[in-house]
C-alpha cells in the first residue's frame, strides 16, 4: 500500500472452538473469496479473520465482548452503530453479508459460491432407482393408485421439511460437533441459528413418533375394533403424543433460551 492510501476493514471476529462461528466464516470467506476475484485491483477494502485464541489483543483493544461479530472499519476509522453486522436482523448467508457490505462501503460483491455436484449427482440416481423400479414393474403398476403408499410419502416429504433437511442442504453443516479439548460430543447446537445434520434426524423422528401418535388415537374411535384393542390404541396414542411431544418441547427449550413451558422433562 502506498502512503495515504485509503482502504476499508471488513474483519470478522470469532473463536474457532465453536462450531456456530465456523459456519459464519465459511459464509465470511466465501463473500471474501468473492471480492477478490471481481475486484483483483481494487484496494478499496480488505476482509480480515481475528480469532480470539490468536489475537486476543485486537479484541481488548476495540472493546470487543460478544463474538461472532462483522466489523467494518472505515478508511477515517469512525466506527459508527452500523458499522456491526447484525445477524438476527440480517442473517448469516454470504449474500447477506455481501448486501450489508455494499450498503457501508458502496462496493457492489457478487457471490460466486464453489459448485456443489453432490445434489444433482443424489438426484440422477434417484430418478434412475425410480425408473427402474417402474421397468420391474411394468406389468403390474396398481401400486400407483395405492393412497397408502401416496399418503406415506407425503408424510416423509413433510417431515423431511419440517425437519430441516433443505436448510442442511443450503448451508451443509456438519453431521455433529467433537469438542477437541474437552472429547465431549454435541448432537443439538444450542441456539437458534445453527443446527446439526444428526440433529434434524432426530427431530424428523419425533414428528414421526407424534404423527403415530395420532394415526393411534384416531383408529381408537373405529366403531369396528375390539373394545380391547380400542383402549390400547387409545392408551398407546396417548402415551406416544404426551411423552414425545414433552421430549420436543425440551429440545426447543434448548435452542430458545428462557422458553419457559414444558410438560414432562426439563
Amino acid at each position: 500500500l502506498d502512503a495515504g492510501d485509503l482502504f476499508g476493514i471488513v474483519c470478522f471476529f470469532l473463536n474457532s472452538d465453536y462450531i456456530l462461528f465456523s459456519v459464519v466464516q465459511d459464509e465470511f470467506e466465501v463473500v471474501a473469496s468473492s471480492y477478490r476475484f471481481t475486484n483483483m485491483n481494487s484496494k478499496r477494502l480488505y476482509f480480515v479473520l481475528a480469532d480470539y485464541e490468536e489475537a486476543g489483543e485486537v479484541f481488548h483493544t476495540l472493546g470487543i465482548s460478544a463474538i461472532p461479530i462483522i466489523l467494518h472499519v472505515p478508511p477515517r476509522g469512525n466506527l459508527k452503530r452500523q458499522d456491526k453486522m447484525d445477524f438476527q436482523r440480517s442473517g448469516i448467508q454470504a449474500e447477506a453479508i455481501a448486501k450489508w457490505v455494499h450498503e457501508r462501503t458502496d462496493v457492489v460483491i457478487p457471490v460466486m459460491r464453489p459448485p456443489n455436484y453432490a445434489g444433482p449427482v443424489a438426484l440422477f440416481l434417484l430418478l434412475m432407482l425410480v425408473c427402474g423400479l417402474l421397468y420391474m414393474k411394468r406389468s403390474s403398476l396398481d401400486f400407483l393408485y395405492n393412497r397408502n403408499l401416496w399418503g406415506f410419502l407425503a408424510l416423509c416429504i413433510t417431515f423431511a421439511f419440517l425437519s430441516g433437511q433443505m436448510w442442511n442442504h443450503i448451508r451443509s453443516p456438519p453431521f455433529f460437533y467433537h469438542n477437541p479439548k474437552t472429547g465431549q460430543w454435541t448432537i443439538f447446537s444450542q441456539g437458534t441459528q445453527m443446527q446439526f445434520i444428526v440433529e434434524t434426524y432426530i427431530v424428523a423422528l419425533i414428528y414421526m413418533a407424534i404423527t403415530m401418535g395420532f394415526i393411534l388415537l384416531v383408529d381408537a374411535t373405529d366403531t369396528k375394533t375390539s373394545s380391547s384393542k380400542t383402549r390400547f390404541y387409545a392408551y398407546a396414542g396417548i402415551g406416544l403424543v404426551v411423552i414425545v411431544f414433552s421430549f420436543l418441547l425440551s429440545v426447543f427449550r434448548l435452542k430458545y433460551r428462557g422458553y419457559p413451558y414444558r410438560l414432562l422433562f426439563p
